[in-house]
């Protein structure tokens, strides 16, 4: 059995679709709807025990957002108007001084990416060590900003990691610290996830330090990237499907090159004030 909905979409960017309606399991139901018709209201039949659809942009950003079924009276359907997401307006920012990267209700990531170079050799990456202060500051109570009231931790830092080169990249590391005193905790890591690997970072002498990584692509004839739809301040981002988070016991390539960039991601907190000073990257050179 099916019943037929009414479907209307309120907001979009203005380049946005064309669009696919697909059920609860992913099963197409229309293809190629253009913006202007969805705007106008486009009718389409459901199975009967559907409570969400799925509407996917196909244009130059790859979208999909589920969306909940829900009633609406007539007059409600013909009032129902469409708004162009981009919008002009001022904002006052800094009102909280113990949140950063928090923009408009969202966090938005802070990166920083530290390219080096070697000399006439080929060099293979040893490890990371990374010079930065980590603050969280404190609630104000006087209602200006005090640079006084803040704290520098240890535990808390960037949370992703991607290093690469021309060629090679070890695809997305999410960093968590080290356990303390707990060897079988420790020794759990490397964590391989479907779209990342898990590994630790410890702070040593002021420096925030990792390792455990190696080439993750697949295809060397596929790019390592690709261009992020999610926000037009990121320049690009992991191209997933060309990296092998899998198990092995051997074939580890290491990162060897004469250049490198290394690339550090916070985007999962907003409460962390990190300052970026400098890194080191240990290598040695690989004769071939």
């Amino acid at each position: 059995m099916a019943k037929e909905i009414n479907i209307k979409i309120t907001a979009s960017a203005p380049g946005a679709g064309p669009f696919d309606i697909k059920d609860e399991s992913g099963n197409i139901l229309i293809e190629n709807i253009s913006l202007d018709d969805l705007v106008s209201g486009t009718a389409v039949n459901v199975p009967n025990d559907s409570t969400n659809i799925i509407i996917a942009s196909k244009g130059t950003c790859l979208y999909e957002q589920v969306v909940m079924l829900k009633p609406i009276d007539n007059e409600a359907w013909v009032d129902t108007t469409y708004t162009n997401s981009i919008t002009g307006c001022l904002w006052t920012h800094l009102k909280n001084v113990s949140i950063y990267n928090y923009y408009y209700g969202d966090i938005e990531p802070y990166i920083i990416e530290y390219p080096l170079s070697y000399t006439y050799h080929d060099e293979i990456l040893q490890n990371v060590k990374d010079y930065s202060k980590v603050y969280n500051y404190l609630p104000e109570v006087s209602g200006s900003f005090d640079t006084n009231r803040k704290i520098q931790v240890d535990n808390q830092w960037f949370n992703k990691a991607v290093l690469y080169n021309g060629q090679q990249s070890t695809g997305v590391l999410k960093l968590v610290p080290k356990p303390e005193n707990n060897l079988s905790s420790y020794l759990q890591y490397p964590i391989l996830n479907t779209d990342s690997k898990t590994i630790t970072y410890a702070k040593t002498d002021s420096f925030y330090q990792y390792n455990t990584f190696w080439a993750l692509q697949k295809n060397d004839e596929l790019p390592l990237f690709l261009t992020s739809c999610k926000s037009l301040s990121l320049d690009k981002e992991v191209n997933q499907p060309n990296m092998d988070y899998g198990a092995r016991s051997f074939k580890k390539s290491p990162l060897r090159a004469k250049n490198l960039k290394i690339r550090h991601i916070l985007d999962n907190k907003s409460t962390t004030h990190i300052v970026s000073q400098f890194i080191v990257a240990p290598s040695q050179i690989s004769y071939k």
